[in-house]
């Protein structure tokens, strides 16, 4: 919206800065931090009163949980409002790609809220069953991968850009559409498997998020793709001012949420952030590079599945439990322990997928 006050500068004004993408990205990371600082309290406080006795806690988790009894959920809420009203302040609205992601962003956090108000309400872990769920994520993702592919170069609708491999793409055709709706769909449930320590998802988020609002602002911008030898995406670079504001808006909630947590981020942050890195993902051309950079999330979904998949089969546990985090803690690390090396993981993957950039 602060865009258009390009229209009444004359180019050596201070109007002027607002042309510039990285001051506006600049002034949604921070627009984002500040509001998270002054909302946060008054936030939590409002969750307490109205929740009660906070998130239910799994009767079968680790015994360390218990006394997390009576946190209040939905802290979502807090990252989501200030990511939003940051982006709307200081992206281009003009942007097909910023509408996008945050659309879906806004869809996915809905679909988390009601989840969190039914597992708040009833006081019960289920909450909204989920095959609801996963088809109302699935119809989001199907619509916003639609739409992307109209504002995709001809060259590039429907492709696969492949990493470490200059100028190959692979023509998915009609299935580019399944492939994008798996992409933002998983990466919002991995998310959402990811978040169950304290502190645990969101800085994994925002180091993921930045990541690929570097990638964002290369692909976007035709003098980083001519020398690189990535494929240019025109009007993605803009997607860098929602990273930045995403950023921003985790650490004002990080504040809160930092062991021991305050609040929960609950279904309402994680799937709405992971919704948001995959249709990132989608609108970049880099779905592949998303899997290394949030490998964390990765390997949190796949230690689920392996889980479900041999317990069916043989009766029996590769982990203590299902996510890997509650894994450590059955063996005994502590949670500051657990949350602080899975960041350290998170911060090498993102360089890994950061070097997929030069190494063609």
């Amino acid at each position: 919206m602060l865009y258009l006050l390009t229209n009444f500068s004359d180019g050596g004004d201070v109007f002027n800065l607002f042309r510039y993408l990285t001051f506006r990205a600049g002034g949604a990371f921070f627009t984002a931090l500040i509001f998270g600082f002054l909302f946060g309290r008054p936030l939590i406080d409002l969750l307490r009163r109205k929740q009660g006795k906070g998130q239910p806690i799994r009767d079968d988790g680790p015994a360390t949980h218990f006394a997390k009894a009576g946190t209040p959920t939905m802290g979502g809420l807090l990252i989501l409002s200030a990511l939003l009203f940051s982006t709307l302040l200081w992206a281009r609205l003009d942007n097909g790609y910023v509408w996008i992601v945050t659309l879906v962003t806004f869809a996915f956090g809905l679909i988390g809220f009601a989840d969190d108000y039914a597992k708040v309400t009833k006081q019960n872990t289920k909450g909204v069953s989920g095959r609801v769920r996963m088809l109302l994520g699935l119809a989001i993702a199907a619509l916003a991968t639609f739409a992307a592919t109209f504002f995709h170069p001809a060259e590039l609708t429907n492709q696969l850009a492949m990493p470490f491999l200059k100028d190959v793409l692979l023509n998915l055709g009609v299935f580019f559409v399944p492939f994008g709706m798996i992409v933002i769909v998983g990466a919002a449930n991995a998310v959402n498997l990811t978040d169950g320590l304290d502190g645990l998802a969101i800085m994994p988020v925002m180091i993921a998020g930045g990541t690929l609002g570097v990638i964002a602002y290369v692909v976007g911008n035709a003098n980083y793709t001519d020398y690189l030898g990535v494929h240019f995406v025109p009007g993605t670079g803009e997607l860098l001012v929602f990273t930045a504001a995403l950023v921003g808006g985790g650490l004002g909630f990080l504040w809160y949420n930092a062991p021991p947590a305050a609040v929960f981020m609950g279904d309402t942050g994680s799937l709405a952030l992971g919704g948001a890195l995959g249709a990132i993902a989608v609108c970049t051309k880099h779905e592949i590079v998303l899997a290394i950079v949030g490998g964390l999330f990765v390997v949190e979904a796949m230690s689920v599945i392996i889980q479900v998949l041999y317990f069916k089969r043989t009766g029996r546990r590769v982990f203590l439990m299902a996510p890997i985090h509650h894994h450590f803690e059955k063996k005994g690390w502590a949670e500051p322990q657990i949350v602080i090396r899975f960041w350290i993981i998170s911060l090498i993957l993102a360089l890994i997928g950061l070097a997929t950039l030069k190494l063609r």
